[in-house]
C-alpha cells in the first residue's frame, strides 16, 4: 500500500528519445559497435532533463539515457503566458542555440532536438534558431545551458534586493 502512494506522489514524466547514434571502437579483434541514445525527460511544468545511454542494444541505450536524464533534471522559469521570460543564446561545445520569448498563439517554433526539450519544459511559445552545429547532442545541450541560465523576475528581483514592480520602474499605488 506504502508503495502506490508512494508512486503516485512522484511526478508522471515524459520521455522522448531525440537521437540514436551507432559508434564504434577499433579494437585488437576489429571493431566493436556500440549504440548512444540522446534521451530528454520532462514533466511539462517546468522541470526537464537531458541524458545519454549507451549499450550494445537500443533498449537498454534508451533506458540508460532516461535514468541519466531524471538525475540530471533542472527547473525552467516559464512565464504565465507560456513562454520563456527573455532571450538568450545557449552555447555548448560548437552548438548555440538562440532561445526567444514569443506572444501567446506562436507555438513551439524550433527543429527536431530543441523541440523535445521546449515541449517536455512546458514551454507554449517560443522561438529557437540553431547558430553553430548540425549535431544533435550538441544542439540540445546547448538548449539545456540556455535554459539552465535563464531567471525569472523574481529571481533577479530577489537578487537585486528590489521588488518586480520597482525593478521595471512601475509605481506603487
Amino acid at each position: 500500500m506504502a508503495r502506490k502512494q508512494q508512486e503516485k506522489a512522484v511526478p508522471e514524466l515524459e520521455e522522448r528519445v531525440v537521437a540514436i547514434n551507432r559508434v564504434s571502437k577499433t579494437v585488437k579483434g576489429g571493431r566493436r559497435m556500440q549504440l548512444t541514445a540522446l534521451v530528454v525527460v520532462g514533466d511539462g511544468k517546468g522541470k526537464v532533463g537531458v541524458g545519454l545511454g549507451k549499450s550494445q542494444e537500443v533498449p537498454n541505450a534508451i533506458k540508460k539515457g532516461t535514468e541519466d536524464a531524471k538525475k540530471n533534471m533542472f527547473t525552467v522559469p516559464v512565464t504565465d503566458e507560456g513562454s520563456v521570460p527573455h532571450e538568450i543564446i545557449g552555447e555548448f561545445g560548437a552548438g548555440r542555440v538562440l532561445i526567444k520569448p514569443a506572444v501567446p498563439g506562436t507555438g513551439v517554433m524550433a527543429g527536431g532536438p530543441v523541440r523535445a526539450i521546449m515541449e517536455l519544459a512546458g514551454v507554449k511559445n517560443v522561438i529557437t534558431k540553431s547558430l553553430g552545429t548540425s549535431n544533435a547532442m550538441n544542439i540540445v545541450k546547448a538548449a539545456a545551458e540556455g535554459l539552465k541560465a535563464m531567471e525569472s523576475p523574481e529571481q533577479v528581483a530577489a537578487r537585486r534586493g528590489v521588488t518586480v514592480d520597482e525593478m521595471f520602474g512601475r509605481k506603487e499605488k
